[in-house]
């Protein structure tokens, strides 16, 4: 066998390759497609969300039922989850700036990683697992059921009916839910630096209202609002598409709370770069 022969790759391999860059290819296309069909789900629920908000047709009532219907999956959990995260970056923070001799500082770096990171994500994590679970699990049940489908025969539009109400519910709970996540994460940092890294309570907040200012607190209330607004698109996106049954609703809700999570954490990063360029952190 010559030199060139030994050199030259395999049908196997070849194959191997061009099979993995083929699904690769897929799934990428096919998530870009899937996001794309809930950008423009989204975009259609505006649209006629805000005609019906001009003409005095609104369902205001539909709207308050699915709000309080998240607040009352989603409250509870958020205050679970922030008072660890206050704890946490609290006492990390602590332990670094301690042995700096900058114990003054921890409720800047407390406040700030709570405020700018820790309540945007939080709130998109909770909407997103139990939220978004929500909303395509009942979508894609009517879905299944066909009910969707006799909407649309009776010339109701479901973009209209279903999803216009779960997406001003969403626009509404995720600023509200942001802020109860701010509010207890900074109170039990607080306690922590206080009782445990034995920080002075005028120190603490001398040193949070030093480096936070009011824009960091309207840039987390947006962040929390455009990872709400994707959230619930995805979740109504997979429910109307849901296909074979009640495991054709599950793997709906599964792929709902797996893209949010995802496309969160990714817009969280680009956000964060662009604020971070614009809007770096200064003295208030």
């Amino acid at each position: 066998m010559s030199t060139k022969d030994m050199t030259r790759p395999s049908s196997e391999d070849v194959s191997a390759a061009e099979v993995l860059r083929r699904n690769f290819a897929d799934t990428v296309l096919s998530s870009l497609a899937t996001l794309g069909r809930a950008l423009r789900i989204g975009a259609d629920a505006i649209r006629i969300g805000t005609t019906d908000l001009i003409g005095v047709r609104f369902p205001v009532h539909e709207t308050l039922i699915q709000a309080w219907f998240l607040i009352r999956v989603t409250a509870i959990p958020s205050i679970l989850m922030a008072i660890p995260f206050g704890v946490i970056v609290s006492a990390q923070v602590g332990n670094i700036v301690t042995q700096l001799g900058a114990d003054s500082m921890i409720g800047a770096a407390g406040g700030l990683g709570v405020i700018k990171q820790g309540a945007p994500m939080a709130t998109a994590m909770l909407l997103g697992g139990a939220g978004a679970a929500a909303i395509a699990a009942d979508l894609g049940a009517r879905t299944v059921r066909e009910e969707v489908d006799a909407m649309r025969v009776m010339g109701v539009d479901p973009v209209q009916r279903l999803i216009v109400p779960r997406i001003a519910a969403m626009m509404l709970v995720a600023p509200l839910l942001n802020i109860l996540i701010i509010f207890v994460g900074i109170a039990s940092g607080f306690a922590v630096a206080v009782t445990a890294l034995d920080v002075t309570p005028g120190s603490y907040w001398e040193s949070f209202g030093s480096f936070t200012t009011p824009i960091d607190v309207w840039v987390s209330l947006v962040k929390a609002t455009i990872f709400g607004f994707l959230v619930v698109v995805i979740a109504c996106q997979r429910g109307l598409e849901a296909e074979g049954g009640p495991r054709g609703v599950a793997d709906g809700v599964n792929a709902a709370v797996v893209m949010s999570v995802a496309t969160v954490v990714v817009l969280n990063t680009a956000i964060t770069q662009v604020v971070t360029m614009f809007l770096p952190v200064r003295m208030a």
